[in-house]
């Protein structure tokens, strides 16, 4: 195994939002604050049945996601950290980081005391008619403020922010991108807009209720942030993830990325571990349902799991190695794991049109720009 793979993460599916974003296609349940002791209960029950299943591992990361994990209580964060580290034991250094929204900035304090470091800050939009169509429930006032006290607080914080909204022109993007640069963070992510299937967004697409910008204004938008993120010192290490240095980059997501091991916990959360460790690579789902999870973790079957067939293994492997934008994929890596190679026709095809570059080692990665075609490329060359 290389350095990567032995790497494991732990996910935490926190499913409550104080409110359903209309974009939103997660497994979320709307819910007041607050943090039930029986989720709480079959999340650490879920956790010692994972040590019983792959054994003791180290933790290189644990990221409480959702859901708004921001709503949980302090203690249960701490908790969830405590049973983690006896179990596995948290590697010093490790990243520990969790998913928050501006309107929970009074519970920042608590959440970096219960042992947060690194914070996922969903500010989205910096004004206030695009974050009412989101169907936000903070203002940009308050995404500014709370921005400034997660980075009093917390080691590292990143900004999230999302483009290519309804009635947003290039121009529009290019003067609140440059408004959040401005305020200097040292990692940011920026994601445009996707209309998912079955979120209120797309009944309202159906309806005509909803224009999003035409394909040409969103890839002008695409270029825009490429532009200025690398001119701030923040290039992209990911197609939609900048930051100022290695050292910033989300090592929780880098590893679902690389094709590192992680197992989540948490109503509906996934889990991928390496053949090392199981005879083939073992994926898991957790039940999504908050009361069928709670059940399932009192009888021990809260996980349902799978052996991963080799062309699927590749497929994973491709699909979210490519979006690296210096490492990509290695072909010759990937048949040495799962003994299924990538589509080599296709990637020469996709590097005589510029979209895709092969480097030392046989090494495949997206050029600049390929990126805004990430998914359709990586598709083109995943294993049929």
């Amino acid at each position: 195994m290389s350095e990567a793979e032995d790497r494991l993460g732990l996910y935490i599916h926190w499913p409550y939002c104080a409110r359903i974003c209309p974009y939103c296609d997660f497994n979320v349940y709307k819910a007041a604050n607050g943090t039930p002791a029986a989720l709480l209960d079959a999340m650490l029950a879920d956790l010692s049945a994972w040590r019983d299943r792959i054994g003791q591992r180290p933790l290189a990361s644990v990221h409480f996601g959702g859901g708004t994990p921001s709503l949980m209580a302090p203690s249960a964060v701490a908790a969830i950290l405590e049973r983690a580290d006896a179990l596995f034991g948290i590697e010093p250094g490790a990243e520990i980081g969790l998913e928050a929204n501006p309107n929970e900035a009074a519970r920042f304090e608590g959440l970096a005391g219960a042992g947060i470091e690194r914070v996922s800050l969903g500010v989205q939009a910096l004004d206030d008619a695009s974050l009412k169509a989101l169907g936000r429930d903070h203002d940009a006032a308050a995404g500014l403020a709370a921005f400034e006290t997660a980075r009093g607080l917390f080691k590292r914080v990143s900004l999230d922010l999302i483009y290519a909204r309804e009635g947003q022109s290039p121009a529009d993007w290019e003067r609140e991108l440059g408004q959040a640069l401005g305020l200097q963070p040292d990692h940011l992510s920026a994601y445009q807009l996707t209309i998912e299937p079955g979120t209120a967004f797309q009944k309202r697409l159906d309806r005509g209720e909803l224009v999003p910008p035409v394909e040409d204004a969103a890839a002008d938008m695409f270029e825009i942030t490429q532009d200025l993120t690398e001119a701030a010192g923040l290039p992209a290490y990911e197609v939609s993830n900048h930051a100022r240095s290695p050292a910033h980059q989300s090592v929780h997501n880098r590893l679902y990325w690389e094709g590192a091991d992680w197992i989540g916990i948490g109503p509906g959360a996934h889990s991928r571990v390496g053949a090392a460790k199981t005879g083939g690579r073992l994926a898991a789902e957790a039940a999504r349902k908050p009361a069928d999870y709670i059940a399932g973790a009192a009888s021990g079957a809260a996980q349902v799991t799978e052996i991963l067939s080799p062309r699927d293994e590749a497929v994973e492997r491709t699909l979210m190695g490519l979006r690296l934008v210096q490492e990509g994929i290695t072909p010759a890596r990937i048949e040495a794991l799962t003994s299924v190679g990538v589509d080599m026709e296709s990637a020469v095809g996709l590097c005589v049109q510029g979209v895709l570059n092969e480097g030392p080692g046989g090494r495949l990665h997206l050029t600049r720009p390929g990126r805004i075609f990430a998914d359709r490329i990586a598709e083109m060359v995943a294993p049929a």
